[in-house]
């Protein structure tokens, strides 16, 4: 009787020892998703200036010229701006 315990702790053990590899192996699986998630967003941060610039240059160059097709990327993007007339010379 002692023994049928003996071996069937052991075989719990060696069931749990291959469970938690599986687990340790799918952790460091998600760790470094997460490690490369975070690497995109702080290189996205770097370059938002650059983003935002090259955005206002088109909203400027759209109002400008009245660029219709330039207006409609713009929206499509999700990115609205209005035009203020230019305003008339003082008298």
């Amino acid at each position: 009787m002692q023994h049928r315990i003996l071996v069937l702790l052991g075989a719990l053990a060696l069931v749990l020892a291959i469970v938690n590899a599986m687990m340790f192996s799918s952790n460091r699986q998600e760790q470094n998703e997460l490690a490369i998630r975070g690497q995109f967003i702080q290189q996205s941060l770097q370059l938002e200036p650059l983003y935002q610039s090259l955005i206002k240059s088109l909203a400027d160059l759209a109002a400008r010229d009245n660029d219709i097709p330039l207006r409609e990327l713009l929206a499509s993007q999700g990115i609205t701006f209005s035009s203020n007339p230019p305003a008339a010379p003082a008298r």
